[in-house]
């Protein structure tokens, strides 16, 4: 695939804007005399274990449609929450959600064929479309398309689709039923698009984990290449279910914000007056690689994928366990994947929900598993400024962990203005940090009790 003039300047974009923010922004010297350590994992039998890394980044989010705008208003910290506009809200406790702008899907799909998919697929096949093309890798030429594999996470899938063909069957009945209403809802369904989009015909895998989706999917997706599997893998996660049903279901559960009037400062993580997070959508693919095929063809690397931990708290469906030893276990497994020590980790993206229960206990397991050195971290919420995009929640984060690493931006927590003692890290508020990030890693834990812990480091 031809790649367009505007992804041939992204690199030159990225570099730009890396040296101009260096020279606004204070920059932290690390105190660490030890270099990053070499990592040389090895398989059961002994045998060097393949190198993954990302070569494509893709996304569709609340503060752009493409990996750039993310990227830079992640950094100046802009929210991304707004008052509701996809359907009326205004007899609801929560009138404010995370909303994507200005994004038109012909510009990806056929028309007749956008009609059959959910919105989440819409999110899907144009953030695959920009991870390709990022990339470089020429399907067909590079890599044989049964070589390329496909996951992707997602907690609802298209259930907004199947919503609304019980409406239109309960209001006009079996002949004017939408024939593609299940189909497009179902979880595998963007990555369907995907695979048929671009004809990729290698392993196709849905992870459907509510919060930590998008997370253990590119975890799953290097796992699929280190074992080879596949030689490339698309692997992110997308939600795209803003609709009534699911703002009425997570406010019965009292998660949700409910600062309507202010809802830029809604999603408050760390804060002691954090009410909840503020619900919303989007979707990042990115493209990952065996290493030394991408180092063979001059692909531009932005970070390496480590090491994943996955654990379940067994404990409760909507209530994380009070111990929070499965987002210890979680992190302690992701550094031992990646065969790191707790003291080489330079950088963490939290979890950060913003509710008083997850935001402690996330707190008190990075004391637990990092010791005093916890303090010496900077500890940042991605969601304090795209709010919680459920299964796309940690491919998303994902996106800010491995630019923080490819630029040395740390990204701020916004609306941290009153901290809360229970949370006495260093959660870098209100302005971004520059810092070398040599290893850092990214917390996703969902409802269910499903925790995923994914490690980058820099090549």
């Amino acid at each position: 695939m031809a790649r367009p003039k505007r992804f041939s300047s992204l690199r030159r974009g990225l570099s730009r804007f890396t040296n101009a923010s260096k020279r606004v922004l204070r920059r932290e010297r690390s105190d660490a005399g030890e270099s990053r350590p070499v990592i040389h994992i090895h398989t059961p039998n002994g045998s060097r274990r393949r190198r993954v890394v990302i070569t494509g980044i893709g996304a569709i989010t609340v503060l752009g449609l493409n990996l750039m705008d993310t990227w830079n208003n992640l950094v100046v910290g802009r929210s991304g929450i707004g008052p509701i506009t996809q359907f009326d809200p205004s007899n609801l406790p929560v009138r404010i959600a995370g909303e994507v702008k200005g994004f038109d899907p012909l510009k990806y799909i056929d028309a007749k064929e956008a009609r059959r998919m959910a919105r989440c697929s819409h999110f899907a096949v144009a953030a695959a479309q920009e991870a390709i093309e990022q990339s470089g890798l020429r399907i067909g030429k590079d890599v044989k398309p049964d070589r390329v594999g496909i996951v992707m996470g997602t907690a609802l899938g298209g259930y907004e689709m199947s919503e609304n063909g019980s409406r239109e069957y309960y209001q006009y009945g079996y002949k004017r039923t939408n024939p593609f209403a299940l189909p497009a809802a179902l979880p595998n369904a963007p990555g369907h698009h995907i695979s048929t989009r671009f004809g990729l015909k290698g392993p196709l895998s849905t992870v459907v984990a509510a919060c930590a989706s998008g997370t253990q999917a590119i975890g799953d997706g290097a796992e699929m290449i280190r074992l080879g599997k596949a030689d490339a893998v698309l692997a992110g996660g997308v939600e795209a279910v803003v609709i009534e049903t699911a703002i009425v279901a997570f406010s019965k559960l009292r998660v949700l914000s409910t600062m309507n009037d202010h809802p830029e400062l809604a999603q408050r993580p760390f804060d002691i007056t954090r009410d909840g997070f503020a619900y919303s959508e989007g979707c990042t693919v990115m493209m990952l690689e065996d290493y030394e095929r991408a180092k063979a063809r001059g692909a531009t690397i932005y970070a390496e994928v480590l090491g994943m931990g996955v654990s379940s708290d067994a404990y409760h469906i909507a209530i994380p366990d009070p111990s929070a030893s499965g987002a210890i276990r979680a992190m302690m497994w992701a550094l031992q994947d990646a065969g790191i020590a707790p003291h080489h980790v330079d950088y963490i993206n939290a979890h950060g929900s913003a509710t008083q229960t997850n935001d402690a206990l996330e707190t008190a397991a990075i004391k637990h598993v990092f010791g005093e050195y916890a303090y010496d971290i900077p500890v940042t919420s991605t969601k304090s400024m795209v709010g919680h995009a459920m299964g796309a929640a940690g491919a998303i984060e994902a996106l800010s962990t491995v630019m923080t690493i490819k630029t040395g931006i740390i990204p701020p927590t916004i609306n941290l203005h009153h901290p809360d003692p229970a949370c006495d890290l260093d959660y870098v508020p209100h302005k971004a940090r520059l810092k070398e990030v040599n290893i850092a890693i990214s917390n996703s834990f969902g409802l269910g009790g499903q925790n995923a812990t994914i490690a980058f480091g820099k090549i």
